[in-house]
């Protein structure tokens, strides 16, 4: 493949600091984690943006949280179709071979994700209705979320779209037939956050009141 190049030279000299420090006073540990493998206590499912960093939020270490990364943190809904479901793929191999005990959405503010789906649904961005969007086409889980926002004040339906994603993403995985047989077994539980990234907050989803209280 001739396209591919060296790694950037800041990347480099920040990998062989990592490894002079981190690695070298932890190396037991890591050993630790490539002979015995994985363990991780839950699966996380977060956006891709680089302002979202969920094992700084929580303090975690390496071998702790089963991650998966996608557009605006969405969950579809099972479709056990023969086709190529990454995010899917994930999920069951979290759940069923893992066996994690939490899977955990977290939504975030200012959410370009988000941003693209509103507006997509209000008209504002009609190249991504295009069929050749991979962007539009993805955040069309969302529409249903856009529905359910679309009536309230301008100012307030980014901010409760966001919300509606990790709403949604919880509806979704419990389609999933494996994700409800370990749910209703109390085997493993489910959880929305949503992370306000100027304030540092995290609110977590109530589902008894349908709403996101902060923690």
């Amino acid at each position: 493949m001739r396209h591919a190049r060296p790694l950037p030279n800041y990347l480099v000299q920040r990998y062989h600091g990592w490894k002079a420090t981190t690695w070298t006073e932890n190396r037991a540990w890591y050993r630790r984690l490539a002979e015995e493998g994985q363990r991780p206590r839950a699966m996380v499912i977060s956006c891709c943006d680089s302002r979202v960093h969920v094992t700084s939020i929580f303090g975690a270490d390496q071998g702790e949280f089963f991650i998966h990364r996608n557009i605006a943190n969405l969950v579809p809904p099972y479709a056990p179709d023969g086709e190529q479901h990454g995010t899917s793929a994930t999920i069951e191999y979290a759940v069923s071979t893992l066996k994690v005990a939490h899977l955990i959405v977290v939504g975030h503010s200012s959410c370009g994700g988000v941003q693209g789906c509103h507006d997509m649904c209000s008209g504002a961005a009609p190249e991504l209705e295009e069929k050749s969007s991979f962007v539009g086409r993805w955040m069309d889980l969302l529409r249903p979320g856009y529905d359910r926002v679309k009536d309230l004040p301008e100012a307030e339906q980014l901010r409760a779209l966001e919300r509606e994603a990790v709403v949604i993403s919880l509806e979704n995985l419990m389609t999933f037939p494996f994700v409800r047989a370990a749910v209703e077994a109390e085997e493993m539980t489910l959880h929305g956050l949503w992370n306000d990234i100027a304030g540092g907050g995290l609110d977590c989803y109530d589902p008894a009141t349908g709403s996101f209280v902060p923690i």
